[in-house]
């Protein structure tokens, strides 16, 4: 496979779409895994399974929805599960973002099985599209500063670190980066 081969989302249709009520226990199940899949193997167990129990359950996830100041995208395949999601959230800014015309990139996460295919970078041009729309000027986030996957795909799509933010999962306080992207 030649590297144009693997940057092209395949097989089927990625589609990118508003979630609603009907898919908060589909997006609480994808949320859990995803992030357990990404941060299980550098996190006490204990702690990982009282932030899973907390932050994604499916009521968290409805609130989420009908909140009108986070926005949940979700890409489905071919009109299949969700396989991957991004959330806007207005609010509050982290370390160094300025907070006239920014909002937050709270959580983008894409299933291990589609890593690689190009399925991130569909959801990033979506999630600054949203931004756009919302009329923010900046995209911010805050990525472990361990999560070194992360912290490269952030780079390539305009993030550069602001600040430093502290991120809990069960008792462990962490060290997350702010990341900030200027939208044009």
């Amino acid at each position: 496979m030649n590297e144009r081969d693997r940057n092209v989302v395949s097989p089927g249709v990625p589609a990118i779409d508003d979630a609603t009520a009907s898919d908060a226990p589909l997006l609480a199940e994808l949320a859990a895994r995803t992030f357990f899949e990404a941060f299980a193997a550098d996190n006490d167990p204990e702690d990982m399974r009282r932030h899973l129990e907390k932050a994604y359950t499916a009521e968290n996830h409805l609130a989420e929805i009908h909140n009108p100041a986070i926005d949940t995208l979700l890409v489905r395949i071919d009109g299949g599960a969700p396989v991957a999601y991004a959330q806007l959230r207005a609010g509050p800014v982290g370390d160094g973002v300025p907070p006239e015309g920014s909002i937050e990139l709270w959580r983008f996460y894409v299933d291990k099985p589609w890593h690689g295919r190009g399925l991130a970078q569909v959801l990033m041009e979506a999630a600054k599209a949203r931004a756009r729309r919302r009329g923010a000027t900046r995209l911010w986030l805050g990525v472990w500063q361990r999560n070194a996957r992360a912290q490269v795909f952030y780079g390539k799509h305009g993030f550069r670190k602001v600040g430093a933010q502290i991120f809990v999962v069960g008792s462990d306080p962490q060290t997350d980066d702010v990341l900030l992207c200027e939208l044009n």
